[in-house]
């Protein structure tokens, strides 16, 4: 009997035109990251399972173990799969320190796992695209101004249409948030409900503040800081218009005002100060960001990340840094198919017709000669007649057909199957046009 194939849930495969979107798309990433000076690395896909849940939070109930079906012995049982690349990028620091140059900017674009309940944009494999800026001790403040830059040159690329780089300061909050009276150990908390704002409403989050021990007035305070957003730095002046002083928000005011100074100056109306972007994750200690598509709020963040002091550091020395991390697998599973595309399904430009089968070798050779060139070109699967020929063209969404010469001295030909114009070609100089020699990214 025949058994019937069901797809896995959560490990979504794109069929071949929007397979090639995401390579398009990860082309752009790529070449953004290293005009900014980012380097490549590529980490193992597994890690021991210790260190995985010492970083993840409630990691445990996502993450995938690691097994031999037919072990004698349980030396993989203490591996899991990653399910970010920042925890694997903090190991790799540790244990390639002597031989990095610092500061250490690398960037990464690999798969990760989670075994979380799939639904739109959230799936149990999915490509993620890092970087992150390393220090040896120490690292400068201006680095935190720079990576949402980055990003805002990868998106400005990309045919996805207006977005908004969220950034706050965990400083600010936690400065605030001393300064109305809450203890130490409570910020940490107050932060994550804070953070479910988007969520689940501010009504929610002022009841489960004073459950979590914050006086009604308390909550209202936060609840008025976390709705402060601007697209300058005016939002300094209207959290000190709340009457609250610590010297904890002050510093955090000024660091990111300056995060938004920079934003006006090279990507203005992009950074938008947002004094409710919390992030949950224990680890960060200064600048974070969220990335949100304009009009599709409801869809979360498709990038996010922030400054950490602490995450890479062996007891002796510490690696502090700041990263950002852009869903890839999120941000095509709202896009594609539709708003975003490509001009042709196809790497090929051009498909060499076959006049006889018996022509096949040197319609071999001028394909040959066209690839070297840069014309990503194919040959006819069969010497079928030229209509057939050009309509096998056209359900592949190859905009060119080439005609070699039917007689000895005649010329060759290179016929537009989209306009139906036909002209002669030399196949030692013709060339498609600019826009046709490689597929394109557009707006769907």
């Amino acid at each position: 009997m025949a058994t019937k194939i069901a797809p896995l849930s959560g490990f979504p495969e794109w069929l071949p035109a929007d397979r090639l979107t995401e390579q398009l798309v990860l082309d752009v990433v790529r070449e953004t990251f290293e005009r900014h000076g980012f380097v490549n690395i590529e980490t193992r896909a597994v890690e021991p399972v210790d260190r995985l849940l010492g970083k993840g939070g409630d990691a445990d109930k996502e993450i995938y173990g690691v097994s031999r079906l037919a072990a004698d012995d349980d030396r993989d049982a203490d591996l899991g799969l990653h399910f970010d690349l920042t925890v694997p990028f903090a190991r790799y620091v540790l244990e390639n320190a002597g031989k990095l140059t610092f500061p250490f900017r690398r960037y990464q674009i690999q798969k990760v796992w989670r075994g979380e309940r799939p639904q739109e944009g959230r799936y149990r494999e999915f490509t993620q695209a890092d970087i992150d800026i390393v220090g040896a001790g120490e690292l400068p403040f201006h680095y935190e101004a720079e990576i949402p830059l980055v990003i805002a040159g990868v998106f400005e690329r990309l045919p996805i249409g207006p977005y908004r780089i969220q950034v706050n300061n965990r400083k600010i909050p936690e400065g605030f948030y001393l300064g109305i009276g809450l203890a130490p150990e409570q910020v940490a908390g107050v932060l994550r409900i804070v953070d479910k704002l988007d969520r689940i409403g501010p009504e929610a989050v002022r009841e489960a503040l004073v459950e979590f021990g914050a006086t009604d007035e308390q909550a209202q305070a936060c609840l008025a800081l976390a709705q402060i957003n601007a697209t300058d730095t005016s939002f300094v002046e209207a959290v000190r218009a709340l009457g609250v002083t610590h010297e904890t928000l002050e510093a955090g005011l000024s660091e990111l005002a300056a995060v938004i100074a920079a934003g006006m100056e090279h990507a203005p109306g992009v950074l938008v100060a947002d004094l409710k972007v919390a992030r949950g994750l224990d680890y960060y200690t200064g600048t974070v960001y969220e990335t949100q598509l304009v009009g599709q709020e409801d869809y979360g963040s498709v990038c996010s990340g922030g400054r950490y002091d602490s995450l890479a550091s062996d007891g002796k020395s510490s690696y502090p840094g700041v990263g950002i991390s852009i869903g890839v697998s999120r941000l095509l599973g709202r896009l594609v198919p539709g708003t975003i595309t490509t001009s042709r399904p196809t790497p090929t430009c051009v498909l060499v017709a076959l006049n006889t089968e018996d022509d096949r070798a040197s319609a071999n050779s001028l394909a040959t000669q066209l690839r070297r060139r840069g014309i990503a070109t194919e040959v006819a699967p069969s010497a079928a007649k030229f209509g057939k020929q050009i309509r096998y063209a056209d359900r592949r969404g190859i905009p060119f057909v080439w005609f070699g010469p039917r007689e000895e001295g005649a010329a060759h030909s290179v016929k537009d199957i989209r306009s139906g114009e036909q002209v002669d070609a030399d196949p030692a100089s013709w060339v498609p046009p600019a826009d046709d020699l490689r597929p394109r990214l557009i707006g769907g």
